[in-house]
């Protein structure tokens, strides 16, 4: 069987195809090499993968976004969704069940009671997917941001009353990030029920970045991703709230990468400029902060990604994401149906198994006990 929609080739969809087939060339040489088996390894068979990064586009959010001009998402041409579409892809690949997000730009675009209303209208299509299809769908809420009284309302509503897995962020709101004061009695409210919290990238204003020919999604997605997570560890939001879960998207961005240079900022002539009102983080203590992030696969499940998130922190914090419906020009459609090859090269099948499966339902009980009822 072959889904519809994954015939479209876009030009975009095969310039991150030629990226993500770099990221496996030949020559690599992780820092872990006792990780990476000698050659591609067999993946688990049956439909049992738990995607933590998928997103849904209900009719009415859709219909708003193209209205407000938003045409492509991320530099991606703003994508068709629906149910049957989503278990279709679903059954191809191999996944049980998908937790749904809203994508950039969330509901931001709106504001007031506008963004409130979509907001509520989005989480509650989500509520009776969910209740529709218990073993197939979760979902994290989407809240109105930048608004936080209305978002902790939201987050209240959908976690409480709705029983959603968890919400979703963007990195940054109106240029502030994720860390900022302002968004303190959020993550009081999020952390009081230990949410689990999916940091998903947003799109940089155009006068805020490069004038360069590449799509969002290719680089300034995976950029915004490390800013949001630089700024929650280095303004204590991560030593403050331990009890919130983050998920940073396609592999932490460049988080892995940069760790050291993380850690040792305050070590630095920046030491002595750190304000006196937050704490001052040790080299230890960001490589702590750093390995207690979630680490999803989406557009990373590659031996440089995975290698490079396996040198900051263990293999239970790393969860399967598809980013489907976004990613579906540069899935591979093969034989075997698997939505990672790539993940072989440097797993198992027992800790693909645990990656893409294990990981992922620890952290979400309601589907947890959906799925395996």
């Amino acid at each position: 069987m072959v889904v519809p929609s994954f015939s479209r080739r876009r030009a975009l969809g095969s310039a991150a195809a030629g990226v993500a087939a770099l990221a496996a060339a030949p020559g690599f040489s992780p820092a872990r090499a006792e990780a990476v088996p000698a050659r591609r390894q067999p993946a688990p068979s049956g439909t049992y993968r738990i995607d933590l990064h998928a997103h849904v586009l209900p009719p009415d959010y859709r219909a708003a976004l193209l209205a407000h001009g938003h045409f492509t998402i991320g530099g991606y041409p703003t994508p068709t969704w629906s149910p049957d579409e989503a278990i279709a892809f679903m059954d191809y690949y191999g996944i049980q069940a998908q937790a749904l997000s809203v994508s950039d730009p969330g509901v931001s675009f709106l504001r007031g009671a506008e963004a409130n209303d979509l907001a509520r209208y989005c989480n509650d299509y989500a509520a009776q997917l969910i209740r529709t299809h218990p073993s197939r769908f979760g979902a994290f809420a989407v809240l109105p941001m930048p608004d936080i009284a209305a978002s902790i309302d939201e987050a209240i509503h959908a976690l409480d009353t709705l029983r959603l897995d968890g919400v979703v962020l963007l990195s940054a709101y109106d240029g502030v990030y994720l860390g900022d004061p302002r968004f303190e009695p959020l993550m009081i409210a999020l952390n009081q029920r230990r949410a689990f919290v999916f940091v998903h990238p947003a799109a940089i204003p155009a006068d805020a970045k490069p004038e360069l020919p590449l799509p969002d999604f290719m680089e300034e997605f995976t950029f915004d991703t490390t800013r949001a997570a630089t700024m929650m560890m280095v303004t204590g939001t991560t030593q403050r709230y331990p009890d919130i879960r983050f998920q940073l998207s396609h592999a932490g961005g460049t988080v892995p990468f940069l760790s050291h240079r993380i850690s040792v900022a305050s070590q630095t002539v920046l030491g002595e400029l750190w304000p006196q009102d937050l704490p001052k983080p040790s080299i230890l203590d960001i490589q702590h902060q750093i390995s207690r992030f979630y680490f999803d696969t989406a557009l990373s499940g590659f031996p440089a990604a995975m290698a490079s998130v396996l040198a900051v922190t263990s293999r239970d914090h790393i969860v399967f994401g598809s980013d489907w419906p976004f990613s579906a020009a540069t899935l591979p459609q093969t034989g075997d149906h698997d939505p990672a090859p790539g993940l072989s090269e440097i797993f198992d099948a027992d800790q693909r198994m645990e990656v893409e499966r294990h990981n992922p339902l620890r952290q979400l009980p309601r589907l947890a006990e959906a799925v395996n009822a």
